[in-house]
């Protein structure tokens, strides 16, 4: 991840996004992600959207490879919450509360697509479970702990608590509601 660029890797792929590719490529995502979380490993994904927030973060310092992420240690484990993502990014897709944004993100669809593809090809069967035990607890994914079940009012979004008040919507630039 560079300082210019927000960064989402995975396997041999990646997505690398403006600043403002950034945040509509999260916001989009983070509208899904509220509406669909409902299991332990749903709301800690959530709050890895949650706190790659620009806003607070700093700009071009925010992103995460799926490499990073603790998708479990049995195969069901790993199936499920790969499942769980590829079913937010396809919410997003549908333009799930695109409305509430109060701007058209005409290059959404193109960074959902290309994410999509990543998790889809981040293959289960060459994933070392091994490895997301020894980063579980680095900081990059949240814990069981720091699991995303704080939610915004105003915006009807997951947000960071305990990390900061409101949500990504509360700190945007633009300061509108949803």
């Amino acid at each position: 991840m560079g300082n210019v660029f927000g960064g989402f890797g995975g396997g041999s792929g990646g997505l690398s996004l403006s600043n403002g590719g950034t945040d509509v490529f999260l916001d989009v995502l983070t509208l899904a992600v509220s509406d669909l979380a409902r299991d332990a490993w749903d709301f800690r994904f959530a709050a890895l959207l949650a706190l790659q927030d620009q806003s607070v973060m700093g700009r071009g310092a925010v992103g995460f490879d799926l490499e990073e992420i603790d998708w479990g240690t049995a195969p069901a484990e790993r199936a499920r919450a790969k499942g769980f993502v590829v079913r937010v990014v396809d919410l997003a897709l549908r333009r799930h509360r695109w409305d509430e944004l109060g701007y058209e993100p005409p290059f959404a669809e193109g960074y959902l697509r290309r994410f999509r593809a990543m998790v889809s090809a981040f293959g289960v069967e060459a994933f070392e479970p091994a490895e997301a035990v020894r980063r579980h607890g680095d900081g990059v994914f949240p814990g069981p702990d720091g699991a995303a079940v704080a939610s915004c009012v105003p915006h009807r979004v997951l947000s960071a608590l305990p990390y900061w008040d409101g949500c990504r919507f509360c700190h945007s630039a633009a300061g509108q509601e949803p």
